[in-house]
């Protein structure tokens, strides 16, 4: 049962944790809302596999990284630059007719989703506050190969189930609206209010 539990806590951690909005998720209601629900699965595929490799991390270097602040402060720092940045660039091709590039990269879904992905250190340090809470009230177990494998699996299928849901409303938004300019430019909008919120709370808590 130990590694039935792992998986079912990680699978409904990751939902609830990938609700906030933030670079992933608004990309996949983005592409949802651009009526490209393939390229969204795609993307969302890629998205949510990183999430095994930096939960990983969280499980195995938990102890390290709680006993290191310096090492959680860079980390919260990179996130709020790095959705600043992105809701810049989401914003640009909004007011233009897409280019060829952009064409390609919304075809390429799968890469956008592992550069966004892996773009997204933010999953560590949620990963490592989950698995201590987990860990100390006794629920989970990772000491052993099959349950820290099933864990970050859940972790993984958690995230993907929730992207395709946005990119999916998404899709089903579009289908009731014409598409407006001002619709397209919500995500990066959106990006870089978080963004700015998050340095805020970085020079406030940290500085």
């Amino acid at each position: 049962m130990t590694g039935l539990t792992n998986f079912l806590l990680a699978f409904g951690f990751s939902f609830i944790g990938s609700i906030p909005p933030g670079v992933i998720n608004l990309t996949a209601i983005q592409l949802g809302l651009e009526s490209r629900l393939k390229t969204a699965i795609r993307f969302s595929i890629a998205a949510s596999l990183v999430e095994y490799p930096y939960a990983w991390i969280a499980v195995k270097f938990e102890s390290v990284i709680m006993s290191t602040p310096f090492i959680l402060q860079n980390i919260h720092l990179t996130g709020a630059i790095i959705m600043i940045v992105i809701g810049i660039v989401n914003l640009w091709p909004a007011s233009k007719a897409p280019s060829i590039n952009k064409e390609k990269s919304n075809q390429s879904g799968y890469r956008r989703g592992l550069v966004l992905g892996v773009l997204n250190p933010l999953a560590i340090p949620y990963w490592i506050g989950i698995t201590a809470y987990l860990k100390s009230q006794g629920w989970i177990d990772t000491s052993s190969i099959l349950p820290l494998h099933l864990y970050l699996l859940g972790v993984v299928g958690g995230a993907l189930l929730l992207l395709i849901v946005f990119a999916y409303l998404g899709k089903k938004i579009i289908s009731a609206f014409t598409l407006h300019p001002f619709i397209q430019r919500i995500p990066g909008i959106t990006l870089i209010t978080l963004g700015a919120y998050a340095l805020v709370q970085y020079f406030v808590y940290f500085d």
